[in-house]
């Protein structure tokens, strides 16, 4: 589920749509968080759609390490990917606001991390030399998005958190634990690596 300050706007003819904020959303901020009304889909199902929707699961949806795709239900779906996303994801399903998103800005984050089966270029963008989303990104940039999380988790309770309910009960003392100090954070390679 997306936070409530969002909404979909339209970007450009080559991206299409995207997710912006229409308040301000502070930095440590909850922004996406997988809930239960995400669609959990075999290939073997999907496959056995028409074209058109195949297509469009396989577009909207991303793989987890289980064999299951996931579609979001809601309009997290068009979130943009960006490689200097202000996204970032956790190990504990949900994704956080690196810095103060501004009202009218679009909310990104790093295709990379969702460890897709399938490679793409991407847009170049400034700041980056990176140029393309790869399976194995996770591999190579863990420790980037790890302390990207790391240090937007500092400011996890100073902020109103309206999606902090949906928080998967197996994350939550340990999500609560990390984000008072006494707990290390797990590493975004979980979600990958057992």
């Amino acid at each position: 589920m997306m936070h409530p300050d969002t909404e979909i706007q339209f970007v450009s003819e080559q991206v299409g749509v995207g997710v912006f904020a229409t308040k301000l959303i502070p930095k440590g901020t909850i922004v996406w968080i997988k809930d239960e009304l995400d669609l959990r889909l075999t290939e073997e199902f999907i496959e056995s759609l028409g074209e058109l929707q195949k297509a469009d699961v396989y577009k909207y949806a991303y793989l987890e390490s289980d064999g299951i795709y996931v579609l979001h239900w809601d309009h997290a779906k068009y979130m943009n990917h960006s490689f200097n996303p202000n996204c970032v994801d956790t190990a504990y399903n949900f994704q956080m606001a690196v810095r103060d998103i501004q009202p009218g800005e679009q909310l990104t984050c790093d295709y990379g991390t969702l460890g897709d089966d399938e490679e793409f270029e991407c847009i170049p963008e400034e700041g980056t030399s990176r140029t393309k989303v790869t399976a194995n990104d996770y591999l190579t940039y863990y420790e980037e998005w790890d302390e990207m999380a790391r240090e937007t988790f500092k400011y996890f309770n100073a902020v109103e958190q309206p999606l902090k309910y949906l928080i998967d009960k197996q994350y939550v003392n340990k999500v609560n634990a990390v984000a008072n100090g006494e707990a290390l954070m797990d590493s975004i390679l979980k979600l990958f690596i057992n």
